[in-house]
């Protein structure tokens, strides 16, 4: 199944648009809440380290895991690794794998066209937040179907109920035993969960949208997408998205070595050690045969 198939829109009932805005709206408003009540006292170390840890794991599990391993297939990995990267990965709430990565593969079948899922001719609301609000997920179709064929990505995928669940009580859990109190555990919660949740939905929405507006293009490709690097940052190389969307398959985002990419240190230790294989990239003649 290639990405340039058509891959038809899924038809949402009611109630997904209420839970979509429930979790766009409830972290917004739950971190502006934790702002203003921490505001001048700061917080404590177990805040912090929740708060940190926790995006760190979920976020680089979404880039490595649904994004270079199962949207673009940039590596094979042994089903243990898979099992890992796609449970930490449904822990940051953006979706079932294979509604992900579907969604994904239409983006790049009909990147900035009236197709693409969060395409910002629409506007920055549409192409940030938008479009989600507006049947532009995949569910349904071949593509989609060919992903939960995986036993793996179908069985994470029917209990992701749990994980959404579980991306809270995690860090409520910790945040109790931590501080042996309920305000410990309210605590964890708001930070390590609400927070956190927030703090990395808005950073992969910014690679739809801000990485398609502001940037610079050192490829040659059919559509507006570019490098930024404060999502590059902030997105574990995810904003090298000039270089992403010249060689979608590409297992590292970024291509020079000043290009931060911790989703490559992690390939790179992981192939090291045997846990993934057949790692893609392009040569360097066929980068170059690119460049601008």
């Amino acid at each position: 199944m290639t990405e340039e198939e058509p891959l038809p829109f899924h038809e949402d009932p009611w109630w997904t648009k209420a839970v979509t805005l429930f979790i766009v709206i409830v972290p917004f408003g739950l971190t502006v809440w934790a702002i203003a009540s921490f505001w001048g006292r700061g917080v404590g170390w177990m805040e912090v380290l929740l708060l940190l840890g926790l995006w760190g794991i979920t976020g680089l599990s979404i880039s490595v895991g649904f994004h270079r391993m199962l949207t673009h297939g940039a590596f094979d990995a042994h089903p243990v690794v898979k099992v890992i990267l796609l449970s930490l990965g449904s822990l940051a709430l953006q979706g079932k794998p294979a509604d992900w990565a579907a969604t994904h593969k239409r983006h790049h079948a009909h990147a900035d066209e009236e197709e693409d899922p969060h395409s910002p001719l629409r506007g920055f609301w549409h192409a940030h937040i938008g479009w989600m609000l507006r049947d532009r997920l995949v569910r349904s179709g071949p593509v989609h179907d060919a992903l939960n064929e995986d036993p793996i990505v179908r069985r994470i995928g029917h209990l992701w109920p749990a994980f959404a669940v579980g991306t809270f009580v995690l860090p409520a859990l910790i945040g109790g035993l931590w501080a042996g109190t309920l305000n410990g555990a309210w605590s964890g919660l708001l930070w390590g969960g609400f927070v956190r949740v927030f703090m990395g939905h808005h950073i992969t929405w910014s690679v739809n949208s801000i990485s398609h507006m502001f940037g610079a293009r050192p490829y040659e490709t059919t559509d507006e997408a570019r490098n930024n690097v404060i999502v590059a940052l902030l997105g574990f190389g995810e904003g090298w998205h000039n270089n992403h969307h010249a060689f979608p398959r590409a297992a590292f985002l970024g291509h020079a070595w000043y290009q931060v990419d911790p989703g490559r240190w992690t390939i790179r230790i992981l192939e090291k050690v045997g846990l993934v294989w057949d790692v893609w990239m392009p040569d360097e003649e066929t980068r170059n045969r690119r460049r601008v």
